[in-house]
């Protein structure tokens, strides 16, 4: 049996997007950029999410028949190759994160580098990818409810991930004004932040899973109670004359 990679190569990436876009897409399952969206939220999830559950929403509720044993386990492979990319990306900000676990998101060519005017189909980019994050986020929306209900900068994160899904910004000091739209640049920007953000949710999950030992402290023991030597005296008339 083939171990499953740390991460994915190239061909095995081309693989796994030609899977998915066969296999996934029509039955409203995900492509790639989703694919890694739904892998990341759950990289930083409150509560671990098994493979059982996860596995049918990224074929579009249940996942296909195989031609055989061997493709199913090489499909499995690819998955859970694809997954310790992910959970092995959140442990790095942006300023660490090594080239092969770079968040797995189409971008086309800067057109002020190629001088060439964006296709609308180009305006989005980003949206696949944040409709996987929330799509995984779903799967423990309660908990993530109370993450976000008591961190304000958890609230931060998700707002510019929904930026990207939504092409819109609302404004903070009224939230009943017209929505602004997300241009071509604050999408890269956000983008960019994506793997720093992604850091500080992991740190975050990690201490709230972390046991904390409470710190006991010593009781005092007063004058005029009886003696922890158990002498039968008064704690002023035994060890406490030394």
């Amino acid at each position: 049996m083939t171990a499953t990679p740390p991460y994915l190569d190239d061909a095995q990436i081309e693989r796994l997007s030609e899977l998915l876009d066969r296999r996934a897409v029509p039955f409203k399952g995900f492509n790639l950029e989703a694919l890694d969206g739904f892998l990341t939220a759950l990289a930083v999830s409150p509560s671990l999410v098994l493979p059982s559950e996860w596995q049918p929403v990224v074929w579009g509720g249940k996942p296909p028949r195989w031609q055989d044993e061997d493709e199913a386990l090489q499909v499995q492979q690819l998955l859970m190759g694809h997954w310790n990319m992910c959970t092995a990306r959140v442990r790095h900000d942006d300023s660490d994160l090594p080239d092969h676990l770079a968040p797995l998101m189409w971008l086309p060519e800067d057109p002020e580098l190629t001088g060439d005017a964006l296709r609308e189909d180009e305006l989005d980019v980003g949206s696949d990818w944040a409709h996987g994050f929330f799509e995984g986020v779903a799967l423990r929306e309660n908990e993530w409810d109370a993450w976000l209900d008591a961190h304000d900068w958890i609230e931060d994160v998700f707002d510019a991930i929904d930026r990207l899904l939504t092409g819109e910004a609302l404004n903070p000091d009224d939230p009943t004004a017209e929505a602004m739209p997300v241009d071509y640049r604050e999408r890269l920007g956000i983008i960019l932040d994506i793997p720093g953000m992604m850091a500080d949710l992991n740190h975050h999950r990690v201490l709230a899973l972390t046991p904390r030992t409470p710190i006991r402290r010593e009781v005092e023991t007063g004058r005029n109670d009886a003696c922890p030597c158990g002498s039968g005296k008064k704690y002023k008339r035994c060890c406490g004359l030394n």
